[in-house]
């Protein structure tokens, strides 16, 4: 084996089960379950707490990860994923997911080889999450 087919074998073995047994949904599925709501991520290994987002309409969100200020961004759905760009993304690039459920439960999980993380959903509120100046465009 190639020493390049052994790093992707390597990380395909080391993404959770839940890859494994996941129903892949649309952007626009995803989006539509939490337009106008206030989401709650975690880690899925772990359990820890990422932040919190609020899905203000299908194209802005506004982010808050705990004990730091809000963050608006920029939501797209290229490609069957969700992008998000931050107004403090220092270098410009989008933050891109898959949406996907896996026993019923809504998931992303990050676009790429590299980074496998996966979150889940845990909490979906109707409750805003108070940041000020959200902009209307």
């Amino acid at each position: 084996m190639t020493t390049g087919k052994a790093a992707i074998a390597a990380l395909v073995m080391a993404v959770p089960s839940a890859i494994e047994a996941q129903t892949r949904i649309t952007p626009e599925a995803f989006l539509g379950a939490v337009q106008g709501k206030t989401v709650k991520f975690h880690v899925y290994d772990s359990g820890m707490l990422v932040g919190t987002e609020e899905f203000l309409s299908p194209t802005l969100s506004v982010w808050r990860m705990e004990g730091k200020g809000c963050v608006y961004g920029k939501i797209t759905t290229p490609n069957g994923q969700i992008c998000f760009l931050y107004d403090d993304d220092e270098d410009g690039l989008p933050v891109c997911w898959w949406p996907f459920l896996y026993e019923d439960q809504l998931m992303v999980r990050m676009v790429g080889f590299s980074r496998t993380e996966i979150q889940e959903v845990r909490n979906i509120s109707e409750k805003g999450l108070n940041c000020p100046s959200a902009p209307i465009s």
